[in-house]
């Protein structure tokens, strides 16, 4: 978790649009059309959440993306992880031994244990995984929910409905010219 990029906003509220869907998968070119990003970066976004279980792939027209597991069930951390990697916060160079005076062999006072830098590190990493791993995709939802307007998620839905329609249109369109 070196540096949390926008792959990880994105991808949060990606899965929130997912969350309240009744099981109705949404593409990731509608979920890229809706926050203004290109479809390669949800795709890329979506193959890595994908590997972690946290959401699946349906097939066909009426196809896209659902929910893996319920969004009470799907962690920030395990989301993170997923998109970032499990990678350390800090990674210790070990220079406290490279001081100048030491010479090539520092004494062990200054090399043994932790490093000091590296534990307060440790510490700052374990806080915010622990803090991450406390709040589920549902929280995040809801304290979406709570903000929102009366009616935006049927707006939402609306949304994602009109381009579903538009393409199961369209599919019907070439099969019947393609007879």
């Amino acid at each position: 978790m070196a540096h949390l990029t926008a792959s990880v906003e994105y991808g949060i509220h990606c899965l929130l649009w997912l969350a309240g869907t009744d099981d109705q998968p949404r593409s990731g070119r509608d979920l890229a059309e809706f926050q203004g990003i290109s479809p390669s970066f949800v795709t890329k976004i979506f193959g890595k959440l994908g590997k972690a279980g946290i959401v699946r792939a349906v097939e066909g027209v009426r196809g896209g993306y659902l929910l893996a597991r319920a969004p009470e069930q799907i962690s920030i951390l395990q989301i993170v992880d997923a998109i970032e990697g499990a990678n350390p916060l800090f990674a210790c160079q070990d220079i406290r031994g490279r001081c100048a005076i030491f010479g090539a062999r520092p004494p062990g006072w200054a090399t043994n244990g932790t490093c000091s830098i590296h534990a307060v590190m440790l510490k700052a990493e374990k806080a915010m995984r622990d803090m991450l791993a406390a709040y589920s995709l549902a929280d995040i939802g809801q304290a979406v929910t709570r903000k929102a307007p009366a009616g935006f998620s049927e707006e939402v839905n609306g949304w994602f409905g009109d381009r579903l329609d538009a393409r199961t249109r369209k599919a019907g369109e070439v099969t019947i010219s393609g007879e």
